[in-house]
């Protein structure tokens, strides 16, 4: 832990050199986790460290975050999946992207970034740009599964993470299941994908 104090020492400055590493970030009104909360960051946000108080580091005039919810922005997750996995029994919300409410590819693309892995925001642009085609036979942990308007990322080849419509929050549900279920709601799989950890 005293090497990201000192990282985040260096960084000191206007522009933004940290990145929220939790779920969601509270920034107090004060270097104080007893005042007042201004503002709910999201993982993967940027900010400024303009000063550091003790385990606070102040990121705008009256808004401080502690020291353990930020990272320097290069320090990144090595495990997608792990990050996506923090998100079971987050609601589902259309187009949400955060700890508040998120959706299918909401889910992965954030999960992604975290570990420094651009995606773009929609299903169908991930299903187009993202990986290499694989059989639905061969799925392991970390491929993408596509279905019209849905996808989710396989924990094994017998578990599916995703956030889902049908249970309204994100979810582990066996493999077997949400093929079947999925199948009736949207059709059946449009592709599997494996990805290039090179294509970041």
């Amino acid at each position: 832990m005293h090497s990201r104090i000192q990282s985040i020492q260096v960084c000191i400055g206007s522009a933004a050199s940290l990145r929220v590493v939790a779920l969601m970030a509270p920034a107090f009104a004060k270097p104080d986790l007893k005042t007042p909360v201004r503002d709910l960051l999201p993982l993967n946000a940027r900010v400024a460290a303009l000063a550091q108080d003790g385990d606070y580091v102040e990121i705008m005039p009256g808004r401080f975050v502690h020291r353990r919810h930020v990272a320097p922005l290069d320090q990144l997750e090595s495990d997608f999946v792990a990050v996506a996995e923090r998100f079971v029994g987050v609601p589902y919300v259309w187009g949400g992207k955060t700890f508040a409410g998120m959706d299918c590819s909401g889910l992965i693309q954030t999960a992604l970034k975290a570990t420094g892995f651009q995606a773009p925001r929609d299903t169908d642009m991930m299903e187009r740009d993202l990986g290499r085609p694989i059989a639905l036979v061969d799925v392991r942990r970390a491929d993408l599964i596509f279905w019209k308007g849905h996808m989710g990322v396989a924990l094994d080849s017998a578990r599916l993470l995703h956030a889902n419509a049908f249970h309204m929050q994100v979810t582990i549900d066996p493999l077997a299941e949400a093929l079947a279920r999925n199948e009736a709601l949207a059709g059946p799989v449009t592709a599997v994908k494996r990805l290039d950890p090179r294509q970041k």
